[in-house]
């Protein structure tokens, strides 16, 4: 009996075979490594996955496709992790001798919440290669100054060397959505790269100068900074959130003895 994708879980499946095989090679998945499929739905990247590497870990939440999963492939080539991907613990996967990689077709209707969420084991992590709305993509890899660059840009590309690898058409899934999407490539910084930022504070710097990002920075960040400290850091009052780089959100941040919650 064929699926039939729910709404609720975002669920557009991959079938062009074209696609799925750019995918893994992007992704050159090696024996020994510890993979993890967020969302394998009907097991379109699982399959080709498992002719790479001895085991797989895969996270999935309907359980109809955990059935599926079940009676196509065998715990000892596949551990399914029933659960929601904006729960579970990647980290508990972890091991000293690989990191992880984490690899999916990520639903459309979680992506940023699973994206911040997954951002908490970038310390764990080898490479994260997704497939997201092209809307998306575009806002995690945006410069500064950019129409996309936000909050999102900011967050992710403080942790993480961004790049996107191809656009993937509508037509390449079923159902069709109304969307195209892309393949993003995100790489752990090194830790010497990272500044020492107090994560939780960085945060909370980035989520209020984007809060309402037409506002020049001497009103949204008021409460956190005068202007004659923004200026003393070579940060004009008169910028908007959109204008400053990454680096200088960091310096904005370590500059700062507190941030209330």
């Amino acid at each position: 009996m064929k699926h039939v994708a729910r709404k609720r879980f975002g669920q557009n499946f991959l079938v062009s075979q074209e696609v799925i095989s750019r995918i893994i090679s992007a992704i050159a998945p090696q024996p020994g490594e510890t993979v993890i499929e967020i969302g394998p739905g009907l097991g379109a990247l699982t399959q080709p996955l498992l002719e790479h590497v001895e085991h797989l870990h895969v996270v999935e939440i309907d359980r109809d496709l955990i059935a599926r999963l079940r009676e196509r492939f065998t715990p000892s080539r596949l551990t399914i992790h029933e659960g929601d991907a904006l729960k579970f613990d990647y980290g508990s996967l972890a091991t000293c001798e690989s990191r992880l990689r984490i690899v999916g077709n990520l639903p459309y209707n979680i992506s940023t919440p699973l994206l911040f969420h997954l951002a908490e084991y970038a310390d764990r992590v080898g490479d994260m290669h997704f497939m997201l709305q092209k809307e998306v993509v575009d806002r995690m890899v945006s410069a500064p100054g950019g129409r996309e660059y936000g909050r999102l840009s900011v967050m992710l590309q403080s942790r993480f060397a961004m790049e996107r690898l191809f656009l993937v058409p509508p037509d390449a899934f079923d159902p069709v959505p109304k969307v195209a999407s892309a393949i993003v490539r995100m790489t752990p910084l090194p830790a010497a790269d990272l500044s020492g930022v107090n994560r939780d504070k960085f945060a909370q710097v980035v989520a209020a100068a984007f809060g309402q990002r037409r506002k020049m920075l001497r009103n949204t960040l008021r409460d956190l900074i005068d202007p004659d400290e923004l200026a003393v850091l070579g940060i004009r009052p008169t910028c908007r959130a959109e204008e400053l780089s990454v680096a200088d959100y960091v310096r904005l941040c370590n500059a700062l003895k507190g941030v209330s919650s």
